[in-house]
């Protein structure tokens, strides 16, 4: 008799829990969509989908709202895990929004991160969705930690802190009416540190640029800055070359790393296991002001 016992770890539970919420929201709406940017938590949402799914289609196209100032790596690893799944990606551009003129930007070299909920929202009516999944977590800031797993919203794409439905025994709402929409995480509930682990585990394959690399930087602001031909040394600021990594990934003009010289997901966690800065709080300059805050992108209609 076999008397082995099976005993869940605590990222089979946060697996479980991330694959019920995507078969709901497969079952439940009716024009899904899975945002996928090839960065680390787009991919473990990704691996969640093939194992909801799998061996079929994923019951969705995926999406992702370019802000055409993405790191190359980073577009090129989106581009080559799309195919190798043999899966739709739909891929729409704050560029084309701001030759429509639905966005204006002050100068070229602002970050575009506010300007994709424009972007996105103009997706959402091409298309229709009715649910966008994305691997928003509750860790990363303060207003993604109001937000519900179902997050409704409103006719005009925005977000209501205090209209948020209740979401009791995982019981979850999900009518919605002509025009509404809702944004859905099915990994709100992870950490960092979870998704570094789960990467582990699967043996997910990232761009390499979240792993330590040699790279120019000038410090700004308490921040690393990588010099890139939108990020250039102002006057009096020296260039340093380090060794660094990005704990997240997003619009160039905003993104940062950090020193480190982890250089695989094992050497990651132990970093992470010890820091007590967040991703966000470490890496982004658009989170550094209030005018720039996350909650009032969100409620303008951003992911």
């Amino acid at each position: 008799m076999n008397t082995q016992v099976h005993t869940q770890s605590h990222l089979d539970w946060l697996e479980a829990e991330a694959i019920y919420i995507m078969r709901e929201v497969a079952a439940e709406c009716t024009r899904p969509a899975l945002l996928f940017s090839g960065g680390k938590d787009s991919l473990v949402m990704l691996r969640i989908a093939e194992k909801a799914f799998r061996p079929g289609k994923f019951p969705f196209p995926l999406v992702h709202i370019d802000t055409e100032h993405n790191f190359p790596e980073v577009i090129a690893f989106r581009d080559q895990r799309a195919s190798e799944l043999g899966e739709q990606l739909i891929v729409r551009s704050v560029e084309d929004s701001i030759k429509r003129g639905t966005v204006k930007l002050r100068n070229e070299e602002d970050s575009r991160n506010a300007a994709q909920s424009v972007t996105l929202l103009e997706t959402i009516e091409e298309f229709q969705f009715d649910a966008l999944m994305g691997g928003a977590r509750r860790d990363e800031e303060k207003a993604r930690a109001k937000e519900r797993i179902f997050s409704f919203r409103d006719g005009f794409g925005q977000w209501d802190p205090k209209a948020q439905r209740p979401e009791l025994w995982d019981l979850y709402n999900t009518k919605v009416h002509a025009g509404e929409n809702m944004r859905v995480f099915p990994i709100s509930n992870w950490t960092e540190l979870d998704v570094w682990q789960y990467i582990e585990r699967e043996k997910l394959e990232l761009p390499n640029i979240y792993y330590a690399h040699e790279r120019d930087i000038i410090r700004r602001s308490g921040l690393l800055v990588p010099v890139t031909r939108l990020t250039q040394p102002r006057d009096g600021e020296t260039v340093e070359k380090m060794t660094v990594r990005f704990r997240t990934v997003g619009d160039i003009t905003c993104t940062c790393p950090v020193e480190s010289s982890a250089d695989s997901p094992a050497s990651i966690i132990t970093e992470t296991a010890v820091t007590d800065i967040t991703e966000r709080g470490a890496t982004r300059m658009d989170d550094q002001t209030s005018e720039a805050s996350m909650e009032r992108r969100k409620k303008e209609g951003y992911f």
